[in-house]
């Protein structure tokens, strides 16, 4: 009560106060820098990770791509070539001049590495960089180099496809805002008792997600899929306070004599039943934080940032817009669309041994195809961006011209004796689909005694300590194929050397496919004991928590087995994030309700009246929140053409509605069911007179 009553007194200067802060976090949002690269969230201890340190620490080379050359003659691809040495942090520019003089006839170059440079009318030229794959350097080198280029040349990588990704997000994400919070406006309209509260919800809500976007400039980065679903998501996950608050508000009103004292008493109770339904979806966000993929701590800690933020928010500056305008609200009001929910409740009330039989008909069925949800996800990310984007149109040219769908990078021991080296390339050269592989060996020939080999060779495959080596792979990145490749590979590399590393876009994602397999489960387990352990703690009931956390899981597994039955694939990520923040953000319908239904059994009411009382009563915030939840996220996955945020938020605006559902139909049933479990197991859940 201290705290809505110091709210309600310093009403004036709270909106002040939250004015002045929104200056630097707009600064902070504008500085903070966003990773485009997926890879770059392995752990730090992998060989792949490690080899790509070396690379840049002894190579002085980090990022690398090809650049296919449509029908140009040598005299020109060699100005070209001059040119792209200027572009800065561009380290090496490999072509056969490299090796040859430009008036020998590229014919006398090895045959293997001579079909590595051609194709028909197509070359190819390697360009290394100095910098990471997803530094800004990089991204900027890559749009010089297009520029230089033009339209006769198409740059294929890693690097090439951050660019694009960068660009499409930077255009895309204004808009993903601006529908997320049209949509959350028309519901909230449409399903509130007046017209102008949506306006101020959103701007409580918008204040607390600019000074959220502000503070994450001291985490140093934050990934592009950070940035672009924080917004959404805490619009979504954040505006049930709001709607807790405003229809406490709305009862106090009735109760209290003034408008001061209606929402001091309305804090009070918003901060209480809000705190437990927060602290589960703060829980289910940390959750993410012990994936090894660390890219679950990059989102899930902006994300419970936020969360807290907005409760903050939902308890100080909403309440001061709702008293600073209370006249205009109170003239602008208007009937809810919703009706009175009492006839409804107590009809399904009635029927809840139906609800009963649904959820153990399709526990079963659901689960089963949950557990194949991983089996239809996918890992290369590139592969279902736009198919008019730069990056994709130079990929699919290397694939088809020459039959390229991936390059590793190997790292073997300088020391290595030259006779191993050309037996292991051998050995290299049998795994199927290796189109061939490039070193030393192969690029000067045998019979070149190595003291008259040119520096300028030497210093791009050699340096004190590593050898380097390219082998050019049939196979896409990401597929079952160059997965299985790798792993033959690996086991010859490590015959000869044990230290040598097999590196490059492949090798990175197969090690990502290993971890968020084991992170998908830890992950999972994690949210669930987290939010169990909160939910026995607020609600002080060993079965209540059972109860909750079995009605919102059969939501996730319908929601995660929807893609299964209609062969629809996934982001690697989407199963991971989903399943925590569905469960973080809708067990707030299952708290609302069971709060209520607890309320009204210690206040003497009978098994069948708390419970329809608990429903009729809750049903309009659970609406309007799913509802709320839906319309922010629907729009973005219609909208956007990066798969990855797409199906993010297709699957959070079904899981909205599958939730829903859930709660309303199911999860009343099971309080009837389980009435007297609950009250034997529950501290304060009957009067003491009925004990």
């Amino acid at each position: 009560m201290k705290l809505g009553q110091a709210v309600v007194k310093h009403r004036v200067l709270i909106l002040i106060l939250t004015l002045v802060l929104l200056v630097p976090s707009v600064l902070g949002m504008m500085a903070t820098r966003i990773n485009y690269d997926m890879l770059n969230y392995l752990p730090d201890d992998m060989d792949t990770t490690t080899g790509q340190d070396i690379l840049m620490d002894e190579f002085g080379k980090g990022a690398f791509s090809f650049l296919i050359v449509e029908d140009m003659p040598a005299r020109d691809i060699v100005k070209l070539e001059e040119q792209l040495r200027t572009v800065e942090h561009v380290d090496t520019v490999l072509w056969y001049d490299s090796l040859l003089d430009i008036s020998v006839p590229m014919e006398m170059l090895p045959q293997k590495v001579y079909d590595a440079f051609n194709a028909g009318d197509c070359t190819m030229i390697a360009v290394f960089f100095d910098t990471s794959t997803s530094a800004d350097e990089t991204m900027q080198a890559i749009a010089s180099i297009r520029d230089i280029a033009g339209k006769q040349c198409f740059v294929s990588g890693m690097s090439a496809m951050v660019t694009d990704l960068k660009e499409l997000c930077e255009n895309e994400e204004p808009i993903y805002v601006g529908l997320a919070v049209v949509m959350a406006c028309i519901v909230m309209m449409l399903f509130m008792d007046s017209w102008i509260i949506p306006f101020l919800f959103l701007s409580s809500i918008g204040a607390a997600i600019l000074i959220n976007m502000g503070t994450n400039y001291f985490l140093g980065e934050i990934s592009y899929l950070t940035k672009a679903l924080s917004a959404v998501l805490q619009l979504a996950v954040t505006m049930d306070y709001s709607i807790f608050l405003w229809h406490s508000y709305c009862e106090q009103r009735k109760l209290q004599g003034d408008q001061y004292s209606a929402m001091a008493a309305a804090i009070h109770e918003t901060f209480t039943s809000v705190i437990g339904s927060s602290i589960t979806t703060i829980a289910g966000f940390i959750a993410l934080c012990f994936m090894t993929f660390t890219l679950g701590m990059d989102l899930g800690i902006v994300m419970a940032k936020g969360v807290i933020l907005g409760v903050i928010g939902c308890v100080t500056t909403l309440p001061a817009m709702i008293l600073v305008l209370d006249k205009p609200i109170e003239k602008t009001r208007h009937r809810a669309l919703l009706p009175s929910m009492n006839k409804a409740a107590k009809g399904l009330t009635r029927i809840f041994p139906v609800f009963l039989a649904v959820f153990a008909i399709a526990i079963v069925p659901a689960y089963y195809a949950y557990s194949k949800t991983n089996d239809a996800v996918y890992y290369d990310l590139g592969a279902t961006l736009p198919e008019d984007m730069d990056y994709v149109i130079a990929n699919t040219k290397l694939k088809d011209t020459f039959n390229v769908g991936s390059t590793h990078m190997l790292l073997v021991d300088a020391s290595l004796e030259p006779k191993q080296v050309k037996q292991m390339t051998k050995e290299l050269e049998q795994v199927d689909g290796v189109k061939y592989v490039l070193g030393m060996e192969s690029v000067v020939g045998s019979l070149v005694p190595q003291d008259m080999i040119p520096d300028s060779i030497r210093s791009i495959l050699e340096s004190d300590n590593w050898e380097l080596m390219l082998i050019n792979s049939e196979y896409t990145t990401a597929s079952d194929a160059v997965n299985n490749q790798i792993d033959q590979l690996n086991s010859i590399i490590k015959q000869y050397d044990q230290k040598g590393m097999l590196i490059g876009e492949a090798p990175c994602t197969k090690d990502m496919i290993d971890i968020t397999d084991r992170d998908f489960k830890v992950v999972n387990t994690i949210s669930i004991l987290a939010i169990f352990l909160i939910i026995l703690f607020v609600e002080k009931s060993i079965s209540l928590p059972v109860i909750l956390v079995a009605v919102i899981e059969l939501s996730i597994f319908i929601n995660l087995g929807i893609p299964y039955l209609t062969n629809t694939s996934l982001p690697f990520i989407a199963p991971i994030c989903i399943s925590t923040i569905q469960l973080g953000a809708t067990v707030d319908y299952a708290i609302l309700m069971t709060t209520r239904y607890k309320k009204n059994r210690f206040a003497g009411m009978d098994k069948r009246e708390a419970v329809s009382d608990a429903l009729s009563m809750s049903i309009p915030s659970i609406i309007v929140s799913a509802l709320g939840l839906f319309a922010s996220t629907f729009g973005v996955a219609l909208y956007s053409d990066v798969d990855i945020i797409s199906s993010l938020c297709t699957l959070m605006a079904r899981g909205a509605i599958i939730s829903m559902l859930c709660v309303i139909l199911i999860l009343p049933a099971m309080f009837m069911l389980f009435d007297k479990i609950i009250s034997k197991t529950t501290i304060g859940f009957l009067p003491k007179k009925n004990h």
